[in-house]
This record gives C-alpha cells, structure tokens and sequence, in this order.
C-alpha cells in the first residue's frame, strides 16, 4: 500500500510542474503575436506595422487630390452621361495636337479620364491643343498655359493686356488667319484671347448678377470650364469693332469669311449654329478655337461639334 501511495504522490507533482511549465510558456508569448497582425492606416487599407509612419503621407496625398475641385462648380449631374466616353478606350488618355481623325472610325477619340470629383472630370493633358474643355470636362484650378505670348494682330484695345495673350501655336495661326483674311478684303480684329480662372470667375459671377444662373450659363462658363482659360480661344470681329462679341455679328462678312475659312487655319467655330444642345451654349459665330489643322478639317468637312469628333455628348445645360 505504501508503495502505491507513493506512485500517485509522484504522479501528481509531476502533473503539477508540467502545468506551470505550460503557463509559463503561454504569458510569454503574448506580446510578439501583435506584431505580426496588419495594421490598418485608418483608411481601410492594411499595411504591415513597420509603415505606421506611412498616415501623414496618405493624409497629403488625399488633400493634393481634391485640389481640382473649383470654387464653383457645375451642378452635380452635369457629367452624369458622356455618350460612349469609356467603351472601347484602350488609351483614355491624351488627346495629341493635330491629331488626324477617323471619320470612319465607330470608336470615340478619347481626350478626357474621369477625375472622381463630383461627377466633374479633368482633361488628361490640358496642354494639348486637342483638349476638350465644356461644361462637362473642366481645367485643374490653378492651370495656366506656360507658352503665352502676344500674336501680332489688331485688337479692338490698345491696352497691352492679359486677354490678349495665346498660347504661341495658337498666335502664329492666328496671325496667318488675319493675314489670310486681309489678301481677301476682310480685316479682323481680336475682342477677348486668354482668361485666367481668377477673371473667368469674376466675368460669370457678374453675369449671373445681372442676367441669373440659369441664363448666365447658356453664355458664360463656370471658372475653370472655359475654352479661353486653354489660351487657345479668342473672340473676333471685324477691325471696326461693331457688333463685337454680339449676335449681329454672324451676319457680316468677316463672320462669313471666318466660318468658310478658320479651318484652314486650324481654328474651328466652336459653337455654331443649331448644335446647342449639343455644346451647351448659345450659337457665337465670333468665338474660334485652335485644334490643329487635321481635327480642324475633320470637324468643318464632317460639319460637327469638337463634343462630337470626341463623342462626348450629351451635354447637359
């Protein structure tokens, strides 16, 4: 009896030091295992723990990001439907000057990516001659043409100012224009070239003082949506100045010569006649737009709208 006694005895106190050697081993381990765990950088990313420096970085990059935004910006469905805008797009990308369309082609040209902004989007190169710019694909903010120069044409001022100035692709074609048109009795004169987004928003606030939203923008732009903030539009008339910029003027023969003309140049009217709908403003028989003279000849042979050689439409008012 002694002897089994002693069995179980022995038994147990070496059940007992297992136990505490089992303890021991668990409360030691506790501390590593959370290092091993992802760590979330607080915006439902997962990222390993050693790059928990990594936030503030994240942090910048997302303001930078919402730096496109404007001031003022379009009603939130004016974007809402480009036509077939992404179908197809192998390059949604950039839009290259003087660009040769394909007018038998079914596949849109593709200038625009969509910025994620408000349903508003930012051209993929604002520097190309071939950006579309509407009331659907705006500039960044703060965008400002780097090559502007003063074309050496008449204006309707003296005034060596801002709205003078094109981007230089642009000028020298104008000044060819100009030219052009003088050989055939016309002569021209500049109303209104670049803007900065600065002036475009205090030209439509202005606007919408006096005339109201609503009518404002079946003539004027929100800031950072305007063809002149490219440097690649500018408004004409004839060199006496009369009907500058207003509707009488698509009945003069500058007007005339302009529209059988401006292609040749690498200009388009840019809101003609009857395509409203289509480019979301009133017709301007004096408002041109340098493309290049490929898309420019395209577009005049076709008798389309820029929205349409792109097929982004269509454009909401």
């Amino acid at each position: 009896m002694k002897s089994t006694g002693f069995k179980k005895g022995t038994a147990a106190a070496a059940v007992l030091l297992l136990g505490a050697v089992l303890l021991t081993a668990c409360g030691g381990g506790n501390d590593d295992t959370a290092s091993e765990e992802p760590a979330s950088n607080g915006t439902g990313i997962l990222e390993p723990a050693t790059a928990s420096g990594n936030d503030a970085a994240t942090d910048t990059e997302g303001a930078a990001g919402q730096s496109d935004a404007n001031t003022s910006t379009p009603d939130s469905d004016a974007a809402a439907n480009t036509g077939s805008g992404d179908s197809g797009a192998t390059d949604p990308g950039v839009a290259s000057p003087d660009a040769p369309g394909d007018s038998g082609s079914s596949e849109p040209h593709q200038p625009v990516v969509d910025s994620g902004q408000k349903d508003q989007s930012v051209v993929a190169n604002p520097d190309s001659v071939a950006v579309l710019v509407n009331k659907q694909f705006g500039l960044p903010e703060n965008f400002e043409p780097e090559d502007l120069v003063y074309p050496n044409v008449p204006f309707t001022f003296k005034e060596k100012i801002e709205k003078r100035k094109m981007r230089k692709v642009a000028a020298d074609a104008l000044e060819e224009m100009f030219a052009g048109a003088k050989k055939d009795g016309i002569y021209l004169a500049g109303v209104s070239a670049y803007r900065s987004y600065e002036r475009q928003k205090v030209i439509f606030e202005n606007y919408v003082k006096r005339d109201g939203e609503e009518k404002a923008r079946t003539y004027s732009a929100y800031p950072g949506y305007s063809e002149h903030e490219t440097g690649l539009a500018i408004d004409v008339s004839g060199s006496d100045g009369k009907c500058a910029a207003e509707d009488c003027f698509g009945g003069t023969p500058e007007a005339e010569w302009i529209a059988k003309h401006a292609a040749e140049y690498g200009f388009i009217l840019r809101y003609p006649e009857g395509k409203e709908d289509i480019t979301g403003y009133k017709y301007e028989p004096w408002h041109i737009r340098y493309v290049g003279k490929d898309i420019a000849k395209e577009i005049a042979d076709r008798g389309i709208t820029l929205e349409e050689y792109y097929n982004a439409i269509p454009v909401s008012k």
